[in-house]
């Protein structure tokens, strides 16, 4: 509620400005370039200094960093034009001292997986499973990736252990289906911390955004990659995403226990043959351990196949049949002809999976709309 907020009353608003400037005032040619030169290489922004331009650094997305920051508990955020954005940024400065290698952990998000896998950044991966991580470093590997809770299949993975397995490799988890009001990974060893901001974090569908939770060391790398390579968030996002973490835990809370009703209630369902949800299946007792809750993401699969699957997502009436998650109306969608289309082979999820963003709604009308949606495929 307060976080990034600090200095309201001084400046005599309630609400955070929004500063929409590309450019700003120089005091001095030296006065500029130094504060340049500090910003284009990762800096933070000298006091009492100029801010030179947007693509530097902007106070509006500043105040949602601190808060985020503060969120994850790590020392600093840095956020970016979207999720993938982000992604790219935390693999180019893994990288920049010439290690090229990449140990990841499926399941991952789509756009994810299909860039380590097609090594458009220039890197070479090792896919493992969480008890591979260990044996699969090599001297050149740069970090480690993995996603808890799995998006798609709700997968979960022991940060912790993972942690001890990468040993002085940088882990890098993708928080976003945890949130982290039910989840901060770096209080189990991870060293970055990912958010698609589009997803929770906004939680109206109406900004694109990401953001690396870290410590000072890598939130230098991570502003210096922004910095050259122009993916900072717009201010107007920054303000948004800024604003929405003030309704997050009440969402992500509200959310989840739909999410657990329709989690049960579909189990029990003889259309369905298989539902994922960590509130159902947590064989290692990490949901009270390690996450506070199991999250507002589920997934389920349908008797029938693909085909039943299409069927049961374009029969949803009040459910809305598209991408993205943890807004406030619930969505559905078919992960395997959609956002994971392009992963490979046997990690690409099962075809009669479809995965469900649980929303606002009150979860007997959702539970209704599916039970029409079954019963019509």
């Amino acid at each position: 509620m307060h976080a990034g907020r600090e200095d309201l009353t001084g400046l005599g608003v309630h609400v955070p400005p929004i500063d929409l400037s590309t450019t700003n005032p120089l005091p001095s040619v030296d006065g500029g370039g130094d504060a340049y030169e500090a910003l284009a290489t990762g800096n933070p922004l000298p006091a009492g200094a100029s801010a030179v331009y947007q693509r530097l650094w902007n106070p509006t997305v500043a105040r949602f960093e601190t808060a985020l920051a503060e969120l994850e508990g790590t020392a600093e955020a840095v956020a970016y034009a979207s999720g993938m954005a982000a992604l790219t940024a935390a693999v180019l400065a893994a990288t920049r001292d010439g290690k090229r290698h990449l140990v990841a952990v499926r399941p991952l998000y789509g756009g994810t997986d299909h860039i380590l896998a097609t090594g458009l950044l220039g890197t070479e991966v090792t896919w493992a499973r969480p008890d591979q991580v260990a044996a699969a470093i090599r001297p050149d590997t740069a970090l480690v990736i993995a996603e808890t809770p799995a998006n798609p299949t709700l997968d979960l993975l022991d940060i912790a252990a993972l942690a001890e397995a990468a040993g002085d490799v940088p882990l890098l988890i993708d928080n976003t289906v945890a949130t982290p009001i039910l989840q901060q990974p770096a209080r189990h060893g991870a060293r970055l911390v990912l958010h698609s901001a589009t997803k929770s974090i906004g939680g109206h569908g109406d900004v694109l955004a990401g953001v690396v939770a870290c410590d000072t060391e890598w939130a230098a790398r991570l502003r210096q990659v922004r910095a050259v390579t122009g993916a900072i968030l717009h201010p107007l996002g920054g303000y948004l995403l800024h604003r929405g973490l003030q309704t997050l835990p009440l969402r992500v809370r509200t959310q989840q226990a739909g999410a657990e009703k329709l989690a049960a209630w579909l189990s029990e369902h003889p259309a369905v043959t298989r539902v994922h949800h960590p509130g159902l299946d947590d064989p290692a007792g990490l949901v009270g351990r390690q996450m506070s809750g199991p999250g507002s993401l589920l997934a389920f699969e349908v008797r029938g196949g693909a085909p039943a699957a299409a069927a049961v997502a374009g029969a949803c009436q009040l459910i809305t049949h598209a991408v993205s998650l943890g807004g406030v109306d619930t969505l559905i969608q078919h992960p395997a002809s959609l956002t994971h289309r392009p992963v490979e082979g046997d990690a690409k999820p099962a075809a009669a999976l479809l995965r469900l963003s649980v929303g606002l709604e009150d979860p007997e009308d959702l539970r209704e709309d599916l039970a029409r949606a079954l019963a019509a495929h």
